[in-house]
């Protein structure tokens, strides 16, 4: 069934491309929050592990709308890990980093993220996609705030 949204073939591909990267940017940033929830050691055990659950928690959440908005454009979902890390911008690390190596690590993730969505928002923009614009403006604005408190906490 053709689509008929009110934007144009051509600028749905753009911007569910670039939704799509923020997908796998949020489903990378996502797995090592996990990651670190599980495996946080320190002084600040308690309070970083109920903030990464926090954090994982609410992208778990992101990555569906996210998905489902590139589907309601008219294009497929990146669905493994592989087509994600392909898209990504952030990378997989290994080892055991110690608490403060995890929230530097998070922080400079969550601007990364930021800066993608603020790429997204442009490319929506242009297309003329409010919908998309308007799921993507306050991912900017968490992640940002996510990496302020990071850096605070790493402080």
């Amino acid at each position: 069934m053709d689509i008929n949204i009110g934007i144009k073939a051509a600028d749905r591909k753009v911007s569910a491309e670039a939704v799509s990267r923020l997908l796998a940017d949020t489903y990378t940033l996502y797995l090592k929050t996990h990651g670190y929830h599980w495996n946080v050691e320190g002084p600040h055990f308690q309070q970083l592990h109920i903030q990464f659950m926090e954090q994982y928690t609410e992208m778990w959440t992101a990555v569906d709308e996210l998905a489902e908005r590139i589907r309601a454009l008219g294009h497929y979902a990146p669905g493994s890990y592989a087509e994600m890390a392909a898209l990504s911008n952030l990378t997989e690390e290994s080892g055991r980093p110690d608490w403060k190596a995890m929230v530097t690590t998070l922080a400079k993730g969550h601007e990364q993220v930021a800066k993608t969505a603020r790429d997204v928002l442009r490319v929506a923009e242009e297309a003329g996609d409010d919908a998309t614009a308007d799921i993507v403006a306050p991912r900017v604005t968490l992640h940002e705030k996510t990496a302020w408190m990071l850096r605070a906490t790493a402080a």
